[in-house]
């Protein structure tokens, strides 16, 4: 009877940690599910820039803002005879359009004025005759009045993308980090500002063959996908975090 009865009890004890066990394999399997990477649904994975156009004045122009924090693009008679702009600012979305006609072999500056987030806007954009130094000479954003743009050329041998961040300080500090990226020369560029600044801070360098972003000798994070994160130290010794996302 004694034997009997030790056997059930191991058996039984073995039962219990199988189940246990089976238990425990279930829940690390529901309480560390896989991250989905981020992917922007809207941006587009090929150049919309048309080859003829890449050395003139004509073409898609893309940009990032700050003050708060958005993207504009530029398109300047790339495909039809449209000229307009899509200015995005903290979600929300404008088109703006320009009564000048593009010229052939001359620059192009033109008012781009319309209706965003309810209220009259105007972007004042210029562009040299061949498609070089593209910029907003000056913006009438309510709501919006220190934006700051960066703004390049896209190519249609290269696709240009933007992305809008944050960054955060060990001074302490936090601001935004918005960057320009183009893959297929292997650099990046942009501006960042302090949270309620007024003043920008450019920022630029390189993508390496491990998609590091590199500016100088400093290793700021890494391009994976439609994301970039990163963590490094500044010059003063304060430890910098970086993360953005593609939106444009």
């Amino acid at each position: 009877m004694k034997s009997t009865l030790t056997t059930a009890l191991l058996l039984a004890a073995i039962g219990l940690s199988v189940i246990s066990s089976s238990c425990k394999k279930e829940e690390d399997k529901t309480t560390t599910p896989t991250p989905t990477p981020y992917t922007c649904s809207t941006c587009t994975t090929a150049p919309e820039a048309k080859a003829a156009n890449d050395a003139s004045s004509k073409g898609i122009y893309k940009g990032i803002i700050i003050g708060s924090t958005g993207t504009v693009k530029f398109d300047i008679s790339n495909d039809l005879s449209t000229i307009t702009a899509v200015l995005q600012i903290d979600g929300k979305t404008g088109t703006l359009t320009s009564a000048v006609s593009w010229v052939a072999g001359t620059s192009y500056i033109a008012d781009f004025t319309g209706s965003f987030d309810g209220s009259p806007v105007t972007v004042k954009f210029s562009v040299d005759a061949s498609g070089a130094n593209p910029k907003v000479i000056s913006s009438s954003i309510p709501g919006h009045t220190s934006a700051a743009f960066i703004i390049d050329k896209e190519k249609s041998s290269g696709l240009l993308e933007c992305f809008e961040g944050t960054y955060t300080s060990s001074k302490p500090e936090n601001g935004t980090f918005n960057i320009l990226v183009s893959r297929k020369l292997g650099k990046f560029g942009g501006i960042t500002r302090e949270t309620g600044d007024t003043s920008t801070d450019d920022v630029d360098g390189t993508i390496d063959a491990s998609n590091n972003i590199v500016s100088g000798s400093v290793t700021m994070g890494k391009l994976s996908g439609d994301e970039i994160t990163g963590t490094f130290k500044d010059n003063n010794g304060n430890t910098i975090t970086i993360n953005g996302k593609r939106t444009l």
